[in-house]
């Protein structure tokens, strides 16, 4: 019995109208080296947009910041005017000092602005999911949420999420709106905002894990090799397998810059783990 396949959900609905397929594609990779600057090969990355929308990917997850401005500008080029049904989510309140420099701003005097170029860049006159990138902790919380409550207010964006965020964090913007969705670091093997996850769980909100292969260690590796191989799959396809059936509301937004690595990480929807296999990775 114990080696019976687990079904999970396909689709999620945030903020209760708009359903996406639970597989989505993280933008970030389609940039430069350190997330700084043009793609090395500009072509390819224009495939993979085009080619993710025909592998029926239809939330794509975005920043300001990845280039700055060059992901939001390629998914453009490549994709509008948008198929019907795609949802673009965006993220705003990290400026960008050189490659791999993230110093955070979520001031509203920095979101306006920041809001006002992914709306352009994007050639939307409303963000469908507009995410707050993190909490300034040199900006009092509740100036951030209030200038996203008066955007939203104001039609330009429709629903807010937040990133890097604890249960308390979630609270107390849902004093200023509806929270759909939360962008956690979060992996089989590390699973440091598991609270955060069995809050959005319990309140239908959608959690969108980052770096979802942390591999920080052997054992998890080894772990996830021998599930691998009885599926004649990846680790990797194995890891996006595990977060597809461990909580119905998780999307996943596995990213790349090649159209091969794109493909092989669809197929990670159709890997059917067991509940031996399940069994196995939960001791990771």
């Amino acid at each position: 019995m114990a080696d019976t396949t687990i079904s999970f959900k396909k689709t999620f609905t945030i903020g209760g109208d708009l359903t996406v397929n639970r597989l989505g594609y993280g933008a970030m990779r389609i940039t430069g080296k350190g997330i700084w600057g043009p793609p090395k090969d500009k072509d390819e990355a224009i495939r993979v947009l085009k080619r993710l929308v025909e592998l029926g990917v239809n939330f794509i997850d975005t920043a300001d910041s990845y280039g700055p401005h060059v992901s939001e500008e390629l998914i453009a080029e490549a994709l509008f005017p948008y198929p019907p049904g795609l949802v673009i989510g965006t993220k705003g309140g990290l400026l960008r000092t050189g490659p791999d420099q993230w110093p955070v701003d979520a001031s509203p005097e920095h979101l306006k602005e920041a809001l006002a170029g992914s709306l352009k860049r994007l050639k939307l006159d409303r963000i469908d999911l507009y995410q707050l990138h993190r909490i300034d902790p040199k900006v009092p919380a509740e100036r951030t949420f209030d200038f996203l409550q008066k955007a939203q207010q104001d039609g330009k964006i429709k629903h807010i999420g937040l990133s890097e965020v604890s249960v308390d964090d979630i609270k107390k913007a849902q004093e200023f709106f509806e929270v759909v969705s939360v962008q956690n670091m979060y992996s089989v093997d590390n699973r440091k905002w598991e609270s955060v996850l069995d809050y959005t769980k319990e309140h239908n909100i959608a959690f969108i894990p980052w770096f979802p292969l942390n591999a920080a260690n052997v054992a998890s590796q080894q772990k996830l090799q021998k599930v691998a191989d009885k599926h004649n799959a990846t680790v990797y396809q194995v890891a996006l397998s595990w977060l597809l059936h461990h909580a119905d509301n998780i999307l996943l937004i596995p990213g790349t810059s090649s159209v091969s690595h794109l493909e092989e990480n669809m197929k990670s929807i159709d890997v059917a783990l067991t509940e031996d296999d399940i069994a196995v990775l939960n001791t990771i």
